[in-house]
């Protein structure tokens, strides 16, 4: 287990360790990804790297929806994880992706019960740690903030909050929204679309019933499973920060990659959630 963690800079580490305790919890704010991050890649040997990969895999839908949705993943994912790829490419064809897909949701019949079937799927798990890690959160009133890309946006991930009982009023989810109409049928995607490559451009101030929650909470603890997700602090005048990243897979032509962007590297999609630790060491 210890050798699926990685520090890159023990020293440093724990110098901005110091930093966060001695400034207290009145300072810090969590901000993670979700799909991957907060929930595990592999579940029972089965890869389910996102909320809508469940509705995919399902029968929620019509018939056509299915063959359709993995064939879009199917031609976007390799681009997604390809490190040979420009980001510039990549954020162009993630756009292209969630446009399409998004479509593709409407027409099929997306309905709110279909959201309420996912979630309550056994093939969604957060990491063990994760649900100890939210409750300290709200036990010291520490801001997390769900910065996500999901497809079925931040309905589904407060659906599975719920569920587990952690639908805190100190987490908040930036994610991608659908209007709904009395039915509960999807009937439109707003703007901005949020994809995995465009967090750099999604900047907490746009937000800001949320931004003036934690914009004097200069500590942070971020969390994410690809290099892109550390973008998602940009605009943001922070003062110390520690980046987790979890390498769930293609562990040795990306190592090298997360070893520069974070400062801690989960691997193999562990069970060591290691951000609870890390949290009760920060706040003791």
């Amino acid at each position: 287990m210890a050798n699926d963690i990685i520090i890159t800079n023990e020293k440093a580490l724990e110098k901005l360790k110091y930093k966060i305790l001695e400034d207290g919890p009145n300072k810090l704010h969590i901000l993670a990804d979700f799909d991957r991050t907060l929930t595990k890649n592999f579940v029972d040997g089965e890869e389910v790297p996102s909320i809508i990969s469940v509705l995919c895999d399902g029968t929620y839908l019509t018939s056509d929806y299915a063959p359709k949705a993995h064939a879009l993943f199917e031609k976007y994912h390799p681009i997604e994880i390809n490190p040979k790829i420009s980001l510039k490419e990549k954020k162009k064809a993630m756009r292209e992706w969630w446009e399409t897909h998004f479509k593709l949701l409407i027409q099929c019949g997306l309905n709110k019960k279909n959201l309420e079937k996912v979630v309550n799927s056994s093939k969604l798990r957060f990491r063990k740690g994760v649900l100890e890690f939210v409750d300290m959160l709200h036990k010291y009133d520490i801001p997390l903030v769900i910065m996500s890309s999901s497809g079925l946006g931040g309905d589904a991930i407060s659906m599975y909050l719920e569920k587990q009982g952690r639908l805190y009023n100190n987490i908040y989810i930036i994610s991608n929204s659908y209007k709904w109409d009395k039915n509960g049928n999807a009937i439109a995607i707003k703007e901005p679309i949020i994809h995995s490559m465009n967090k750099d451009e999604t900047m907490i101030q746009d937000f800001p019933d949320i931004y003036k929650i934690v914009k004097n909470r200069k500590n942070i603890i971020l969390l994410g499973d690809s290099v892109e997700d550390t973008g998602m602090i940009i605009g943001f005048d922070y003062e110390n920060i520690i980046k987790i990243g979890f390498l769930n897979k293609n562990i040795e032509e990306n190592l090298e990659r997360y070893r520069k962007n974070f400062d801690i590297t989960i691997l193999n999609d562990s069970d060591k959630f290691y951000a609870d630790e890390l949290l009760k060491e920060l706040i003791k």
